[in-house]
C-alpha cells in the first residue's frame, strides 16, 4: 500500500441484492441416530445473523461507513427478525415486502465448529417485475457514488442490467459480486469480483497468472467493464485493468476456520474504501487484509477498523495460546470479542490430568471458538481438598493443560471460587462438569445477566483424581 493509514470510512455505500437471514444452531454431537446413519446434535444455543447482501451491509457498517440497503423480503416473522438485526447495527433497510414469498432463510447446524447440515427456506424472486425495486433505488438520495450489487442467485437482481444502467446515469460506480455464468447481465458495471471457480466457469480453465490476465482482459472488453478482481482463496486475489500491470495480492489469512461470507467482506470493504476516495489498488489490499481476518472466524462475520489497522501495520498477531495472567487474558478477550469469537470458560483444580478431564475439556471447547481454563492456585486447592493436595504444583498443572489442543488459555485464580474472575471475563458460555444445578455454579448470575449461557456437562464415568490417588497408595 502507498499508505498504511486507514481511511476514515465516513461515506455512504448503497447495497442492493439478495438479503437473507442466517440461523446457526450449535450443539454437541457424540452419537449416531438409531433411526438413520446420521449424527444426533443436542442443540445448546442458537444465533441469528443477517446474511447475503445484508452481511455486505454489516461489513460496511462495522468499518464505520453508512449503508443504504435495498432488498426483497417476505411479510413474515423472519423479515421482522432480519430488519431488527440490521437496525441494531445502525442500518435502516429499505425492503420491498412480498406477501407470497418467504424471507430467504438458511439454517446451519454446527458441532465442534463443523457444519453438519444446512437447510434452505426460499422461493425465487426472479419472476417479480423490476419496477418496485427500481423505484426504491431511484429514490435513493444518499451521497454515495458506490453501489454494490450482491447477487446470490435468488432473483432479487434478475433485472440487474436496469440497475447498472440507472446507476450509470446517476454517476455511480457499480461493483458486482456475480452469480451464475451469464455475466452479460452485468454489462457496464465498474467491477466484477468473481471467485476463481466463478471466473473459470465463464472464462475457461486458467493455467497460470499470464493466462488469467489474458482471459480477464477479454472478459472486461466483452462485458464493458472497467476492471476485474478475482478472489483466489489460498492464492489471494488478482486485480486486472486494461492499460495497467496486473496486481496479484497474496493471501493474508493465518488460519482458516470458515470461508462463509468472505466474499461479502471483500466487496463490502472494497466499496467502503473506494467511497472514501482510496486508490483502487490500495482499496483491494485493504479488502484482502479484511478477508484474511474474517476467514479466521466462524460463520458470516465482519471486521472492525481496529483489526484492519493492526493487520495493515503488520501487527496481526494475537496473544499466543497458553498460560496467561489475568490482565493479559482480559485484554485478549476484548480483542477476541472484536473479532466475533465465541468464548467458553471453565475452571477446576486439574491436579492429576486424566481421560475424564480431557473428554470434558474437548466437549467444552466444541461449544465455542476459544476455551479458557481457570485453575485453582495451590493455596486454593489446599483450602478445598485438604493439606495433602495438590499432588502437582500450580505451574505444572497449568503447563499440562496448556499443552492440550482443545485448551486455548490457562489462567490461575487464588480465591476459593472463580466468581470474581468470571465476572471480569464474562464468557459467552460458562461450563461446569459434574452433577450440579445452574444456581450452584460460581459466576452463573453474572454470565446469565450478561446474556451468556451456563452449561453443565457430565464427567466421564470411571475417572477421578481421588480414585487415582487411592490406587497409588496401594
Amino acid at each position: 500500500m502507498s499508505s498504511d493509514k486507514l481511511p476514515s470510512f465516513d461515506k455512504t455505500v448503497t447495497v442492493i441484492g439478495d438479503v437473507m437471514l442466517d440461523r446457526y444452531w450449535y450443539g454437541d454431537s457424540s452419537r449416531i441416530s438409531p433411526e438413520a446413519p446420521v449424527p444426533v446434535v443436542n442443540v445448546k444455543s442458537r444465533e441469528d445473523r443477517a446474511g447475503g447482501a445484508a452481511n455486505v451491509a454489516l461489513n460496511i457498517r462495522s468499518l464505520g461507513a453508512k449503508c443504504h440497503l435495498i432488498g426483497i423480503v417476505g411479510e413474515d416473522e423472519n423479515a421482522v427478525k432480519l430488519e431488527g438485526l440490521l437496525r441494531q447495527s445502525g442500518i435502516e433497510p429499505d425492503f420491498l415486502n412480498i406477501r407470497e414469498h418467504p424471507t430467504i432463510t438458511k439454517l446451519r447446524v454446527l458441532s465442534r465448529n463443523q457444519q453438519l447440515l444446512r437447510l434452505d427456506f426460499e422461493d425465487s424472486f426472479a419472476a417479480l417485475p423490476s419496477e418496485g425495486l427500481l423505484d426504491i433505488f431511484r429514490k435513493d438520495e444518499s451521497d454515495s457514488d458506490i453501489v454494490i450489487a450482491s447477487d446470490y442467485g435468488k432473483g432479487t437482481l434478475s433485472h440487474v442490467s436496469k440497475i447498472i444502467e440507472c446507476a450509470g446515469k446517476l454517476g455511480k460506480r457499480v461493483l458486482v459480486d456475480p452469480k451464475g455464468t451469464d455475466f452479460s447481465r452485468y454489462n457496464g458495471a465498474f467491477m466484477l469480483t468473481p471467485n476463481m471457480k466463478e471466473f473459470e466457469a465463464v472464462a475457461g480453465k486458467v493455467t497460470d497468472n499470464a493466462d488469467l490476465e489474458r482471459r480477464a482482459l477479454l472478459m472486461i472488453e466483452k462485458f464493458n467493464l472497467s476492471c476485474l478482481l478475482v478472489t483466489r482463496s489460498e492464492d489471494g486475489m488478482s486485480l486486472i485493468r486494461p492499460g495497467h500491470r496486473a496486481v496479484h495480492l497474496p493471501t493474508r489469512a493465518r488460519e482458516v476456520y470458515d470461508v462463509t461470507g468472505a466474499g461479502d467482506t471483500v466487496i463490502g470493504t472494497l466499496g467502503a474504501a473506494l467511497a472514501c476516495g482510496v486508490d483502487l489498488v490500495d482499496a483491494c489490499e485493504i479488502a484482502n487484509r479484511a478477508a484474511g481476518i474474517v476467514v479466521g472466524k466462524v460463520g458470516t462475520s465482519t471486521v472492525s477498523p481496529e483489526e484492519l489497522d493492526r493487520a495493515l501495520c503488520g501487527d496481526d498477531s494475537s496473544l499466543s495460546a497458553g498460560v496467561v495472567t489475568e490482565d493479559e487474558l482480559s485484554k485478549e478477550v476484548k480483542r477476541l470479542r472484536d473479532e466475533g469469537k465465541r468464548i467458553v470458560m471453565t475452571n477446576g483444580c486439574f491436579d492429576i490430568l486424566h481421560a475424564g478431564h480431557v473428554s470434558y475439556l474437548k466437549r467444552a471447547r466444541s461449544l465455542g471458538d476459544r476455551l479458557i481454563v481457570a485453575v485453582n492456585t495451590d493455596r486454593s486447592v489446599k483450602a478445598l481438598k485438604g493439606p495433602s493436595r495438590p499432588v502437582n504444583p500450580l505451574e505444572a498443572r497449568m503447563q499440562v493443560l496448556a499443552a492440550l489442543d482443545c485448551v486455548d488459555y490457562v489462567v490461575p485464580f487464588d480465591e476459593d471460587t472463580p466468581q470474581r474472575l468470571i465476572a471480569r471475563i464474562l464468557p459467552d458460555v460458562l461450563v461446569k462438569g459434574g452433577d450440579y444445578k445452574v444456581e450452584q455454579i460460581a459466576g452463573h448470575k453474572e454470565v446469565e445477566t450478561n446474556g451468556g449461557q451456563v452449561i453443565i456437562l457430565p464427567f466421564l464415568e470411571g475417572y477421578s483424581t481421588t480414585s487415582i490417588i487411592e490406587k497409588l497408595k496401594h
